[in-house]
């Protein structure tokens, strides 16, 4: 039984793609180092693989920034505003993916949207009518061959004709159909010029599949399908799905004339249900992704063994697969130096699964698979009793009920108490929180984490850093303040780091989107708040100013997306103990005269069921109550905030809503407010702050341009509803482009609310 995997991380065990990357952007570095640094990853990565005894090794799971962005530029989707710039190749991509402001023009990025139910983000791509579909690249050949000269025949991979149709942003009046042919013809090329480099096997990704499908959608892909795989020129075709199952599609699926089909069988609720009631076709290789591909644990091999033995029955060729790409989790165990080995045995990251296939491989292999060594060893494992157990906590959520999730009074009279109370001019201003984390601010947290930085000292900085950022904000003109978050690391780290249940890794960092790396902390037990979080330093920074100063928290359902969750227990069940968590931290800032609190759910729609027939019980019956228990016992006079950011809100806007938060900031500039006609035909009762500047983009929002998005927003949404502030945190931006941007943004604000008057 051979092995394979989806992908690869492509950031380096220590980061080096980021900062690379980020050297090349601050011209420290040329491209050719650049180029350099990305390739001694590839090879290691490869490498790795290779001695790990994998029998699919992928290639072109590589990018610079996002893999969706390269299929734009592949088949030759890349707007002009970019491509008449003048840059090279390599600096024009990355101005669609960051944005572009010097000598040569002043342009935004394109959208950025979550990738499916992943933390991951990917670059949209952006069709116009006069888009000219067709093959424009040459890095899948460029990397196959890389990967040959050292010795590797590798699986190179592409996304799907049918998922890029399906993601793209049409700005014209022509639609996914009318560039069918075009792409057709582009993937056609594309398998021939694998063919005459040697390639036995391409990897076509489409994850679109899991969705929900109309007859129309199914149509179309076997329309493409059809046509594509008619001119295969010898190759043998392997068509990737995952996070989640092909019931729409199964049997036009397996009909298609692929040499190879990938299933997940981890997050594919009826993956092993559709192969038992339909059966799998002779002559194509099942590619069963049964090894988690998104989570940090040791795979299960009872369970395993079970699902694989099932397939036997089905299917008579089966290749070991991980479930998604290795993107989503850390790249090796080897730099936790820290954590103890209690700990780490229970951990599988990106190597270490290369590991668990190599295992189930001769687990598999063998006369009686639960008689051999790695089979009894991991069943020792699984069978372990874990510390972490708290009987109080589960039975405060044992014990909730439905008025528990209840705030009264209700919105509207709310909404009059705290407008008398705060008297905000039209338009008030703020920021979503996080102010830029200079180089001080790092050094000196990574000193104090260090041991080489005492307490009291660290604590000295960190109140000097408050001090200056709200003096900063008075002089800018802001109406409501943020302490900055320069103690924060992260904003999910930092309050695991509080709670009581989590244990936190010292190098698992995982891909965000494009340089940005996160390092999700790991839900080990029962949650609780070990003590105040945020209070002490809330407290300061109010006291510095009388305009007010927000609490700022992450939600409950955020917590709990941006972690590695336990596999032992619901996720509603943790949700509900991180929010008993967070609920108690939101009433002591209001007992200590916090009078806005902001408890972020940045990520509430990642985790949605990408169908959505699972929406309700699966996830928004319990991820809306988590967030409504957080602040259902605050007084009427507190204002609560909520943010979201980079995810499609259209058809979950009414439960948003249904969140019953006093005010809500979404990321909106990058998808040039769209969102703002949804709030409107919506009837959306809760104040609301698009985002009117992108600040993952280092480029600087001139006044007129945030007047421009003001006064979009105020032709749908009524004035008095109305705040303006940036799409997301600015931590990662520097006081270079934050200042100005935020002057530009009050400014605007001031003269609009003057014509308004």
């Amino acid at each position: 039984m051979n092995t394979s995997i989806i992908g690869y991380p492509r950031i380096g065990n220590l980061r080096e793609l980021k900062f690379a990357s980020e050297k090349y952007f601050r011209k420290e570095i040329s491209a050719d180092e650049l180029e350099k640094a990305a390739k001694a990853i590839r090879l290691y990565n490869l490498d790795i693989q290779k001695k790990s005894g994998l029998d699919f090794i992928p290639s072109n799971d590589f990018s610079f920034y996002d893999g969706m962005l390269d299929t734009s530029f592949l088949l030759n989707a890349v707007p002009e505003r970019y491509t008449s710039l003048g840059l090279s190749s390599l600096d024009t991509f990355f101005a669609a993916a960051r944005g572009y402001q010097g000598e040569k023009g002043d342009v935004k990025a394109l959208a950025m949207k979550k990738w499916y139910n992943t933390n991951y983000h990917y670059m949209v791509p952006e069709v116009s009518d006069s888009t000219e579909i067709k093959l424009a690249s040459t890095k899948p050949f460029d990397l196959f061959k890389e990967a040959l000269d050292n010795g590797v025949k590798t699986k190179p991979v592409v996304i799907g004709a049918y998922t890029f149709l399906k993601l793209a942003r049409y700005t014209g009046k022509k639609t996914a159909a009318d560039f069918a042919d075009a792409t057709v013809a582009a993937y056609i090329e594309l398998l021939k010029k694998f063919a005459e480099l040697g390639a036995e096997w391409v990897q076509i990704d489409e994850p679109s599949l899991v969705k929900d499908m109309t007859a129309e959608d199914t149509a179309l892909f076997v329309s493409l399908y059809k046509k594509i795989l008619a001119g295969k020129n010898g190759v043998k075709v392997l068509l990737q799905t995952y996070f989640g199952d092909v019931r729409d599609c199964y049997n036009e699926l397996t009909a298609l004339d692929f040499d190879g089909i990938g299933l997940d069988f981890v997050e594919g609720k009826r993956s092993l249900e559709l192969v038992k009631a339909n059966g799998f076709p002779k002559g194509k290789i099942l590619f069963a992704g049964v090894v988690n591909g998104k989570n940090i644990w040791r795979n299960n091999y009872e369970k395993t063994v079970g699902i694989i033995t099932e397939l036997k029955n089905h299917a008579e060729n089966i290749v070991l697969s991980t479930s998604c790409s290795l993107l989503h989790v850390p790249c090796t165990l080897a730099n936790e130096t820290k954590l103890d080995a209690s700990y780490l045995k229970h951990f599988a990251y990106a190597e270490e699964k290369l590991g668990e296939l190599a295992e189930l491989k001769t687990i598999l292999s063998a006369d009686k698979p639960a008689e051999t060594a790695e089979y009894i060893r991991n069943k020792e494992l699984h069978s372990e009793q874990r510390s972490g157990g708290n009987a109080d906590v589960r039975a405060k959520v044992a014990a909730l009920t439905e008025k528990d999730f209840v705030r009264l009074p209700e919105f509207a009279e709310r909404e009059k108490i705290q407008k008398a109370r705060f008297d905000l001019p039209l338009f008030p201003t703020t920021t979503i929180g996080s102010f830029p984390q200079t180089a001080d601010v790092k050094s000196k947290r990574s000193a104090f984490r260090k041991g080489e930085l005492g307490a009291d000292e660290y604590e000295k900085f960190v109140e000097k850093k408050i001090a200056e950022c709200v003096a900063l904000q008075e002089e800018i003109g802001l109406d409501v303040l943020v302490h900055g978050e320069f103690e924060r690391n992260d904003m999910v780290e930092y309050f695991g780091e509080c709670l009581d249940g989590y244990i936190f890794t010292e190098k698992a960092w995982v891909q965000s989107y494009g340089t940005r790396c996160v390092k999700p902390p790991v839900v080990w037990g029962d949650i609780s708040r070990a003590k105040p979080m945020t209070v002490r330093l809330s407290k300061y920074a109010q006291s510095l100013t009388k305009k007010p100063m927000k609490g700022m928290l992450t939600g409950p359902v955020t917590i709990l997306n941006w972690s590695f969750p336990r596999e032992d227990i619901t996720l509603k069940e943790c949700a509900f103990q991180i929010a008993l968590a967070i609920r108690e931290e939101v009433l002591d800032l209001e007992a200590n005269g916090i009078s806005i609190i902001q408890v972020d759910e940045a990520a509430l729609r990642e985790k949605l069921p990408l169908r959505k027939s699972d929406w309700r019980e699966d996830y928004l019956d319990w991820a809306i109550p988590a967030f409504r228990y957080v602040h259902s016992g605050v007084k009427p006079e507190t204002q609560v905030h909520t943010h979201m950011c980079y995810s499609e809100f259209a058809d979950i806007i009414k439960d948003i809503d249904d969140m019953d938060a006093d005010v809500i900031t979404f990321e909106a500039s990058r998808s040039d407010l769209t969102i703002l006609d949804v709030l409107k035909e919506n009837n959306f009762r809760t104040e609301v702050g698009p985002g009117v500047y992108d600040i993952h983009s280092p480029r600087v929002p001139s006044k007129e341009e945030i007047k421009a998005a003001i006064a979009k927003m105020t032709d749908r949404i009524p004035l008095s509803k109305l705040w303006v502030n940036p799409d997301c945190g600015l931590k990662t931006r520097g006081n270079e482009e934050t200042i100005p941007s935020l002057k530009n943004l009050v400014e605007a604000a001031k003269e609009a609310r003057a014509e308004k008057a």
